[in-house]
């Protein structure tokens, strides 16, 4: 018994030694084939290059600083502008609309506030300025109201891992009073 753990031992070190770990997605050249195969020494440079690609795409977006949105509702005459005013909170979860929603009414992340759910636990209220629409999964504060169940809202973790403040309908969302007492 002794013997066969020991020669398995052996042969894990062995072929452990002899593996050619390569990257899961391998950049294939054009002129690589059966008769003259690649050895894949510029993948490192391609990798490079396309996170480079993704960075400037991705500070491009964040620098966007204003969007005209179109709305379907009759009561705006003209569009409504969103306005991109950040990302994560620092010390926020990934998750972070419920922690950016914290900060935004209180000044401080409150832990238990950062699960959206969390929210529903505060009594149900009307729409208005300062009020929470919650669901399970999403929250944000409700910031001024345009016209039916559309309102301006600070949206944290909106999309795109970025903070807005835009037109949100309520449909679907239950508004809650996040100053007053928990239930």
């Amino acid at each position: 018994m002794f013997k066969q753990v020991i020669s398995a031992c052996c042969l894990v070190v062995i072929t452990s030694l002899n593996s050619d770990a390569r990257p899961y997605r391998i950049q294939h050249a054009s002129e690589c084939n059966v008769t003259m195969p690649c050895d894949f020494s510029n993948y490192a440079q391609i990798s490079n290059q396309r996170r480079e690609v993704r960075d400037s795409l991705r500070i491009r977006r964040t620098k966007q600083l204003t969007v005209v949105a179109n709305t379907n509702n009759a009561a705006l005459d003209s569009p409504v502008s969103t306005r991109i005013v950040g990302g994560r909170p620092a010390g926020c979860p990934s998750s972070f609309c419920g922690c950016a929603a914290a900060l935004r009414l209180f000044g401080r992340i409150v832990p238990e506030l950062n699960l959206a759910s969390n929210w529903l636990r505060f009594p149900r209220t009307s729409p208005a300025p300062g009020m929470v629409a919650a669901r399970r999964g999403h929250v944000f504060v409700l910031e001024q109201h345009i016209g039916g169940d559309v309102w301006m809202a600070y949206d944290g973790n909106s999309g795109g891992h970025t903070t807005r403040i835009h037109a949100r309908s309520l449909s679907g969302y239950t508004v809650v009073n996040p100053r007053a007492t928990l239930i």
